[in-house]
């Protein structure tokens, strides 16, 4: 087993030298995380190698240099950084994700060439992927590639790793390509998240635009199950806490201390992007200092913007807005001596910022908008000589973890500026209690955790995806079904209905059985060994109505009524009357619920809501199941949620009592249950050890076999009889 990372740059920086090229392999977080894998398998890494060249014999000599380091490039052309890389993922998707709604950018040729871009990552990946290899794909930039690759290799094993903000529905909705998209993710087994929010985001997604429905956390396809989880990306934290004791490290912190004096620091650091919220931060610092004029030449803010994008119109426009804001703070507040601000327009080696995070004793840590922000965590780290304090935006994915952080809506700069305050003057108890407690977590959840954890999930997920393709009904399976079929001399085959042998139907009146279902049960029921039965949530009038003629048996309203040999019985000696306060309830909900109904039938009462808006009928339900309770258990009535329904009934009967009632009849050497609800599984459970339990669906453990697809149902009960 391989383990295979698909990222959009390789961790290499690729420099043209007299001699050729120099590669050296960089150390970034995501490099880190994944070199720490408690794992045997070889690592390989798919992606862009970071340089353009159109010349082959470079081409060619970079790939072999590479190869050496289980790295595999993809080389993209001009156009194709320009359009896929700057145009859809950083002009499209990036605003996207980032709810900078106005800066989104639609062009055809950018949507064309991430599609051809995630072909090629496809291309150069199947050259060496196996079955039993993880898959890791990193970010939104190859949004697309886990069902390239699962189209190709259907059994793989593949993660998804979204490294930024998962935006609301109803902002993703506005994407023209919002079903590529999400259909490309789901390509994946596991599909990663820094938080629960964007998680919570993601599945909204799904179920609107794909009208494909989530199990909490799982979305069932019909073969595999894909879930969805948050695992908060760490930092290195050990690298982190110890650097400051590095004597190259300490040098130029205490060189930095000499220069600012006694001087307070707060420090920010962000690479140049308008989600970062840098100018809201300066303008919240410049209040700070129109407010609080004792503070001048105490303190002052050392910011670090890297450089990034500055060519693009958007970026440019920023620098510029930073640059005179910045310009316009110090010409109207420094004084001999002192800055309010010192700008740094650079990158800074590791020695150089690790010294700024031991020097500073706030970090301003305030974006709009971010996924994480590690920034913030290896502040944290570092402060092992001196407290230090933290203020956090709440936009940032590392605020649901460091709630001892000073946290802050970016957009007040009212609130920046009293959090600046609060932590000038934060007693040094304080400053060691919250410090001790934030390092306290990201000491455990670092980097090699959030990697490991991972792939661990994502193994599960295979075993337990190995399981659902087991039992689900292929010819093998067919053939030891069929054989104990072909061998037994008498048979009880009890069918659900909706579902399994008819489609949903938005209006259920609807679902009249086919005239290919009819002629399969008339000659199922033709053969003697075989007591046919069709065991049904519906009543008995639409049952006899719909299989006029066939003299087959049923039962309906889940084991109610039944019929056999011709003849309707009840099970309910009494009649059901109903009580006001649940058909108050039910109405009441109808009534908040628009397109769901009410049936009444003779034994039961059914509220169904098939054609409601999916959160909406998941909230109605639940709220409907909560009211019902009370009235259900005073009048001893069972609730029991359905597919799309909720049905209130007397407990003493289901379509498992059914099944025991008819195994008491006759000894049946083969019995053969099919359902598609959770009703069904009532069926299920009371077989006898050799019974076949067919789920028609959604996996079900209760289940011995399944068919994924509803419409699967007939050509297998044809082939059974054959």
């Amino acid at each position: 087993m391989k383990i295979i990372i698909i990222a959009n740059r390789l961790p290499v920086k690729i420099e043209r030298s007299d001699d050729g090229f120099n590669i050296i392999r960089s150390e970034g977080g995501l490099a880190t995380g994944l070199g720490s894998l408690e794992t045997k398998s070889d690592i390989y890494w798919v992606g862009w190698p970071g340089i353009f060249t159109e010349n082959e014999k470079e081409k060619k000599e970079i790939t072999e240099r590479l190869h050496d380091l289980n790295f595999h490039p993809v080389f993209l052309s001009a156009d194709q950084i320009e359009n896929y890389y700057e145009g859809y993922s950083n002009s499209t998707i990036w605003p996207l994700c980032h709810y900078f709604f106005s800066f989104i950018e639609y062009r055809a040729d950018y949507w064309e060439a991430y599609q051809q871009v995630n072909s090629l990552f496809c291309d150069e990946s199947m050259q060496f992927i196996e079955d039993d290899d993880i898959v890791w794909v990193q970010d939104y930039q190859l949004m697309l590639l886990p069902k390239k690759i699962r189209d190709k290799k259907p059994n793989a094993n593949i993660g998804y790793f979204h490294h930024i903000p998962f935006p609301s529905y109803e902002l993703f909705r506005v994407l023209p390509e919002r079903e590529e998209i999400l259909e490309g993710l789901l390509g994946a087994d596991l599909i990663g998240f820094h938080t629960h929010d964007y998680m919570r985001h993601f599945i909204s997604a799904i179920y609107r635009v794909l009208n494909i429905n989530c199990n909490l956390d799982e979305v069932n396809l019909d073969n595999r199950i894909i879930h969805i989880d948050a695992f908060p990306m760490g930092i290195n934290y050990e690298q982190y806490n110890q650097a400051p004791k590095l004597p190259e490290v300490k040098e130029k912190s205490d060189l930095l201390r000499e220069k600012l004096g006694e001087r307070s620091i707060i420090l920010s650091v962000d690479r140049l992007d308008y989600s970062k919220g840098i100018l809201h931060r300066l303008n919240g610092f410049a209040q700070f200092l129109e407010n609080h004029p004792d503070y001048h030449e105490k303190v002052s803010l050392a910011m670090i913007v890297v450089p990034s994008r500055d060519t693009v119109d958007i970026y440019a426009e920023l620098k510029t807005k930073i640059d005179q804001l910045i310009g316009e703070i110090n010409g109207k507040y420094s004084k001999l001596g002192w800055n309010p601000i010192f700008y740094f327009y650079r990158s800074f080696s590791f020695d150089e910022l690790i010294a700024m995070y031991d020097a500073a004793e706030i970090a301003l840590v305030t974006p709009l908008r971010d996924g994480m922000n590690l920034v913030a965590k290896e502040y944290l780290a570092t402060k092992c000589n001196r407290p230090g304090v933290l203020i956090l935006s709440e936009m940032a994915g590392a605020a649901i973890e460091l709630q001892d952080a000073i946290i802050i809506n970016p957009n007040d700069t009212d609130q920046i500026e009293n959090a600046i305050l609060q932590a000038m003057n934060m007693p040094a108890k304080e400053k060691k209690e919250r410090l001790e407690k934030m390092q306290k977590r990201i000491s455990r959840q670092d980097v090699k955790k959030w990697s490991n954890d991972f792939v661990k999930e994502l193994l599960s997920i295979k075993t337990q995806n190995k399981e659902i393709l087991q039992k689900v009904v292929g010819k093998r399976q067919l053939n030891q079904i069929k054989k104990s079929y072909d061998d037994a001399n008498s048979r009880l085959i009890m069918l659900d209905y909706d579902g399994t042998l008819s489609p949903f139907t938005s209006k259920p009146e609807d679902a009249i059985p086919s005239a290919e279902v009819l002629s399969l049960l008339k000659k199922m029921n033709s053969d003697p060994k075989n007591r046919v039965v069709i065991n049904s949530g519906r009543n008995h009038q639409i049952l006899d109505k719909w299989f006029k003629g066939l003299n087959l048996d049923f039962a309906a309203e889940h084991g109610m009524f039944y019929k056999e040999n011709g003849k309707w019985h009840r099970n309910l000696n009494t009649d059901v009357v109903w009580d006001d306060e649940i058909l108050d309830i039910i109405q009441h909900t109808i009534d908040k619920t628009p397109r769901s109904y009410m049936e009444q039938k003779e034994a039961s009462l059914v509220w169904h809501y098939r054609n409601v808006d999916i959160w909406l009928a998941e909230l109605r339900s639940q709220q409907l199941v909560n009211a019902l309770i009370g009235p259900c258990a005073r009048l001893n009535l069972q609730i029991v949620p359905g597919n799309k329904v909720v049905e209130v009934k007397p407990p003493d009967f289901t379509k498992g009592s059914e099944v025991i009632r008819r195994m008491s009849l006759d000894n049946y050497d083969f019995i053969l249950a099919i359902g598609d609800d959770t009703t069904d599984e009532d069926m299920f459970r009371v077989l006898p050890p050799d019974g076949v339990s067919i789920k028609v669906g959604n996996f079900s453990p209760a289940a011995k076999y399944r068919i994924p697809l509803q419409s699967s149902v007939v050509p297998f009960l044809t082939n059974l009889i054959k």
